[in-house]
């Protein structure tokens, strides 16, 4: 049988020669020299030496991926080392078993089960979670490596803590730095009370205690380090299985928890930039955390700077040295006599505990108070969820508290004290020192609130004195009430830095606007109008007034406004998206208003417009509609701005009339650019240049066009006359759109921009021929060539000038 064997063997171990793959088969065994690579390439298994002081050989999985000196997470053969790697190999036999062994067929280690059923085709991968598990040919799981940990708990890694009240799996540290072999120190459940408390051990004996559960069915906590978040996870499936795990969050670097061979227990990750692990929670993080170190009634203080022993309250020190002897009681208990219990939050409780369960707090609190042995009680209101048929946990101690301390996580420790003389005349300060305090408080914030009160009350007469000047003169509204929360300005300052360059988002005819932060934390943008303009104080009255009167989706909502002397400021939604132009006309950025993105702006313009022209109880007249003044929130939903120059018409009133333009060349209609005249046909014409933009993707004037062509409107109306429409759409989305929707859009632009306002539809008409594919639209007549410059000079223009936008003109005078 044994010269038979050895052919195979040799011949097995010819073909796996520099094998690096993730799987172990039947065909393919690992000897020395070879490694299992995960599919990640997070984590290797092969054959290791820990040192070249130690220079015996072991099986071992470790981080592969990581600098520097290896880091072991599992260990097959600890306690019995390999002299010569040469001889060894390992390999799933034909039982399902996967064995370790030498040429001499002596067996090193072993795992597995000695199953039949997909025993022919039997493997073990090793896992991207560092897991090496074997599998039947039907992937069915036979024996985990997580199952029998050695030093290292992974992430997922689920550790059974007790089955049926016995202690199931313990790990061991090494037994030195560069020794795999298990060592003294032991970390596991309690046996006392399995399912309850986790601890490490020095061989039999407790040398710190981890933590005392409190026996929830799912409870866990998360571990915040500079980069990123672990979630500590602990779960009860049932009354006899007891687990615990812990999962970290996407994309966060390695972590694991430890027992070194020194006895500390870490929670550790690993950092990348110092190329090394950083500590996440150690135990014991000090001397006085070690078991029992504090001595009975004293506890370790774990929230100082030096971690030291304290007395519990009520308690001094039995020798003013040694805290290792505890500390004692300054009254003590007598039985049948008055005494109380006093809550000592964020503690560890101690050692030595009486599990009593279905338990109320009451029903804990007078089981301990009838007792008079009972020294203390603490309680966990648990949930009842799953398997858990007692939803509460109580325990009680008896005799001396010992290895107390303090806890980030910790809990109510309810202490038993005597009552004395000093308590009572204590209790009687409680009450009226609070009391006292409190009335002294009151009567101080009633005249603090009496001397503020007055300053608001006179910066509030100022303010309406403010409104009154400034909007009692807008004649169509003298008997609106309009309501505009006032920001003061020391509140503008601070939230635009006092107008620092760093938030300026934009400038325009009447002065610059700004990012601002609210003491919310609300972004808004500031328009902070220009001193001194008389152009200014019209349009502050007009957006006042207007805008807080118009509540729409597709309107810029105004928040607030502010007057300090000649100081006159607007407060507006911040839409992070900025101005149309801004992406429309940027190479660089239009390729994010697809057709889609688009065609729904173009809609949500209509719609405001159709707002302000007949659905608002008010008809508006906005008088400078311009890609500019289109915003865009994070949705890219429309909405239009910049009511300055807007002006309220009748009812009933189809057209007015000015003698001081105002507005932009290229967007104004022809009537109202060279006689004054305009009415609601006049932002139609306005809305048929923009909505010709947004198709094309070009300006007005556009420096793209040839020279046969004076402007936009006749580049496009030439394609549509010689049936080239196609060519006026704007490239980035040509491709990708419905060509009948695009070409209907270009249809209603050229009807929009009819010379005779006329000829113009509504905007009621606008929105039925843009959402109804259907509808017959009529065709378009032929504009007039002119430019811009042909009338530029005009009589009209005699009473206008340019504004910071050289495109824009504005009055000099009241309108």
């Amino acid at each position: 049988m044994a010269l038979h064997y050895i052919p195979i063997f040799f011949l097995l171990f010819v073909s796996s020669f520099c094998k690096s793959d993730d799987q172990l088969t039947q065909a393919k065994p690992l000897a020395h020299g070879d490694m299992l690579i995960s599919e990640r390439g997070d984590f290797a298994l092969g054959f290791f030496s820990p040192t070249s002081s130690n220079k015996s050989f072991y099986l071992g999985i470790w981080y592969h991926s990581l600098p520097g000196p290896r880091t072991v997470v599992w260990v097959a053969n600890r306690d019995n080392p390999i002299a010569n790697p040469s001889s060894v190999m390992l390999m799933v036999t034909n039982n399902s078993r996967m064995v370790l062994s030498d040429t001499e067929g002596r067996n090193i280690w072993m795992a597995g089960s000695n199953i039949t059923s997909g025993a022919a085709g039997a493997y073990a991968v090793l896992l991207n979670s560092g897991n090496f598990v074997l599998r039947s040919s039907d992937d069915q799981d036979i024996w985990l490596s997580f199952d029998h940990p050695t030093d290292t708990i992974l992430p997922s890694m689920r550790f059974l803590v007790s089955y049926k009240a016995q202690v199931v799996i313990r790990i061991f540290a090494w037994k030195g730095r560069d020794d795999p072999s298990s060592g003294d120190f032991s970390f596991s459940s309690d046996p006392s009370s399995p399912g309850l408390l986790l601890a490490t051990w020095n061989k039999t004996k407790p040398y710190c205690r981890i933590t005392v559960w409190s026996g929830v069915t799912v409870s866990g906590g998360t571990y915040l380090t500079n980069t990123s978040t672990f979630l500590y996870e602990t779960a009860l499936n049932s009354g006899d299985e007891f687990y615990f795990m812990f999962t970290i969050s996407d994309n966060s670097p390695f972590t694991r928890m430890v027992l070194e061979y020194t006895g500390k227990w870490k929670f550790l990750t690993w950092n990348n930039h110092l190329s090394s692990w950083e500590i996440i929670v150690e135990h014991p993080a000090a001397a006085c955390e070690l078991y029992a170190s504090c001595g009975p009634y004293s506890y370790c203080d774990l929230t100082q700077i030096v971690p030291a022993c304290r007395c519990l309250d009520g308690f001094e020190p039995t020798d003013g040295i040694n805290f290792s002897k505890g500390c004692r009681r300054k009254q003590a208990l007598k039985c049948g006599k008055q005494s109380h219990f006093m809550t000592l939050p964020g503690m560890k409780v101690p050692d030595k505990f009486l599990h009593i369960q279905n338990k109320t707090l009451d029903e804990c609190a007078a089981e301990c108070s009838r007792n008079c042995s009972c020294t203390a009680y603490a309680y966990a209101n648990l949930s009842i969820s799953g398997a858990m048929a007692d939803p509460s946990r109580c325990l009680v101690w008896s005799g001396e508290l010992i290895d107390i301390g303090t806890k980030t996580t910790g809990e109510n420790l309810y202490l038993r004290l005597a009552d004395s003389p000093v308590d009572k005349k204590r209790n009687l300060e409680r009450i009226i020192l609070p009391i006292m305090t409190f009335l002294l408080l009151l009567a101080s914030i009633a005249l603090v609130w009496m001397y503020k009160y007055r300053d608001k009350w006179r910066k509030k007469e100022n303010q309406k004195k403010l409104k009154l000047g400034y909007f009692s003169a807008s004649d169509q509204l003298e008997d609106e009430n309009t309501e505009v929360p006032f920001v003061s300005f020391e509140d503008t300052l601070l939230a635009t830095n006092c107008f620092a360059d760093a938030n300026l988002l934009g400038r325009g005819g009447f002065g610059k606007v700004y990012k601002g932060t609210l003491k919310g934390g609300d972004n808004v943008a500031v328009k902070r109008l220009s001193k001194g303009s008389g152009q200014g104080t019209v349009e502050f009255r007009s957006e006042v007034v207007l805008i807080a009167k118009l509540q729409h989706k597709n309107l810029v909502q105004l928040l607030g406004c502010c007057i300090h002397e000649d100081e006159k400021l607007l407060i507006y939604e911040y839409l992070p998206n900025k101005s149309l132009d801004a992406i429309l006309f940027d190479t660089t950025r239009k390729h994010v208003l697809d057709w889609l993105t688009r065609f729904k702006i173009i809609k949500g313009i209509a719609r405001g417009l159709l707002y302000l022209h007949q659905d608002s109880r008010l008809r508006i007249i906005h008088r400078d509609l311009k890609a500019s003044n289109i915003l865009l929130d994070t949705e890219m939903t429309p909405k239009i701005s910049d009511f300055g120059m807007a002006r309220i018409v009748g009812a009933n009133q189809h057209q007015t009339s000015t003698n001081r333009v105002v507005g932009t060349y290229g967007y104004m209609s022809p009537e109202y650019a060279m006689g004054g005249a305009f009415s609601v046909k006049s932002d139609t014409y306005s809305f048929g240049v923009l909505l010709l933009e947004i198709v094309s993707g070009l300006k007005i004037s556009s420096p793209q066009l040839t020279s046969n062509f004076s402007s936009l409107i006749t580049y496009a109306w030439r394609l549509w006359e010689d049936g080239n429409a196609t060519e006026f759409m704007d490239s980035s989305f040509a491709a990708s759109c419905p060509l009948h929707e695009v070409l209907r859009c270009i249809h209603v632009g050229l009807l929009c921009v009819q010379d005779q306002a006329n000829d113009r539809p509504v905007m009621s008409s606008v929105m039925f021929m843009l959402e109804n594919e259907s509808a017959l639209l009529p065709a378009p007549k032929k504009p007039v060539y002119f430019a811009p410059s042909d009338w530029a000079a005009g009589e009209a223009m005699d009473n206008t000038e340019n504004s910071l936008n050289a495109m824009s003109i504005t009055t000099v005078e009241g309108r």
